[in-house]
């Protein structure tokens, strides 16, 4: 129990955890249930199955049709979500804590008792066929997934999170329903929830309506990925823009030094007044958009720059990207720049616990990480922490000329880029 959140925790005898964070001045309870796995934990055949079966349970149960579920949760102002990550799929719901008993049913039925109807895959076959073509029409997503399967190459992370035509197009009932009990498992799973609720009385009601689910576990992460460091140029000439996404290895979600990395890529790209906004934007006027952000995970990550700009413009966008790498690594900060970052992440984190739904995804993803509560704090605390120094000292580790990788897309017209050019 974490005294200053109000956290409380219970595993139930099948190994389902049950956590729940009270928060008495709000009227809504935001539920997750969180699989301990996600696309990374695919074989390569079955690419994109967990997010097609994500999809699926929405598509009837034993005992509701897809319209039921859809009018049953409209009839008391919920909002019914899922998504399928890297390393998770969550199933999710808000409403009214009124509401709980009758949205805590929808939810568990959902989970555990999706019949995968064939009629209805072969119409959700057609839909996710067509969001992948969305993503492929999409150059800001298209160019990161680009970037992500030649920096993670042949490793279950750098697989896209929807699969590949060939891959969607083979998954028949048979191949979800066996998927389907080999992951919904007990032990593979967290159930999270937050908001105006009552922690014994929810566990007994979660426990009622869970009590046939199997016990188990699925087994780990497998091998950590090795980086590829490619220099990757991509030809698309239907795009204006010139799409560039550019990264170096980072440390994993729980590394001790999370904090220095974390105020390192605010400084570098983390808002309005960061260094490469400032400078790339601002002082030259050569992109509307450019930002960098953390990709972390159990045993690896990835910090990435993206940018767009037109196709004379780009290699004059990385040689200002490599020189603000290298400043970071070589010039001390400039004064109030750390004040400023550590401000602006600690409000960001504040700003971010402030719903109930966010309280949940909080809880879930400190269990499966961390299997501990971080107060508010000591969280806090350990970002006013990070010294100027050590933000130096991180900027040395991660940006070595040899481990920059960049992907081009767009209408490259002879562009040549060479190792040269990331020099930092």
């Amino acid at each position: 129990m974490n005294n200053e959140r109000n956290i409380r925790r219970t595993v139930l005898p099948s190994g389902l955890i049950v956590l729940t964070e009270r928060m008495e001045y709000v009227r809504s309870v935001a539920m997750g249930v969180w699989m301990r796995a996600g696309s990374r934990h695919e074989v390569p055949e079955l690419n994109g199955i967990s997010h097609f079966v994500e999809h699926m349970v929405f598509k009837g149960t034993k005992s509701r049709s897809a319209q039921r579920i859809a009018r049953e949760v409209d009839a008391i102002g919920g909002n019914l979500d899922a998504f399928t990550g890297k390393e998770t799929v969550c199933f999710n719901v808000k409403v009214l804590d009124e509401h709980v008993p009758t949205a805590l049913d929808v939810l568990s039925d959902l989970v555990l008792n999706p019949v995968f109807a064939s009629e209805e895959i072969a119409r959700e076959r057609g839909v996710i066929l067509e969001e992948i073509k969305m993503d492929e029409d999409n150059p800001d997503t298209l160019v990161h997934e680009i970037f992500t399967q030649s920096f993670w190459k042949d490793h279950p992370l750098g697989k896209p999170i929807l699969g590949t035509r060939e891959t969607v197009r083979s998954f028949e009932q048979n191949t979800l329903l066996r998927f389907f009990e080999q992951r919904f498992l007990a032990g593979n799973m967290v159930f999270s929830a937050a908001g105006n609720l009552e922690h014994d009385s929810f566990v007994d009601l979660v426990a009622k309506h869970f009590s046939s689910l199997a016990p188990g576990s699925v087994s780990g992460d497998g091998l950590a990925p090795n980086v590829t460091p490619r220099i990757n140029l991509r030809n698309k000439k239907s795009l204006e823009q010139v799409q560039l996404c550019l990264g170096v290895p980072a440390p994993p979600i729980a590394d001790e030094s999370r904090y220095t990395t974390l105020l390192l890529n605010t400084i570098l790209g983390g808002g309005m007044s960061s260094r490469l906004f400032q400078t790339v934007r601002e002082e030259r006027g050569l992109v509307y958009a450019i930002y960098s952000d953390l990709n972390p995970y159990r045993d690896t990550g990835s910090l990435c720059v993206y940018a767009g700009t037109s196709a004379d413009r780009a290699l004059q966008v990385i040689d200002l990207i490599m020189e603000e790498f290298r400043r970071l690594k070589n010039e001390p900060l400039q004064p109030g720049e750390l004040r400023r970052a550590k401000d602006q992440l600690k409000g960001n984190l504040l700003l971010s616990l402030e719903s109930s739904m966010s309280r949940m995804s909080n809880l879930a993803r400190q269990q499966m990480y961390f299997e501990r509560f971080f107060g508010l704090e000591e969280i806090l605390d350990r970002v006013e922490s990070v010294t100027e120094d050590q933000v130096m000292a991180m900027s040395t580790h991660l940006f070595q000329p040899d481990r920059v990788a960049v992907t081009l897309l767009g209408r490259l017209d002879g562009l040549r880029l060479t190792r040269s050019h990331l020099d930092c």
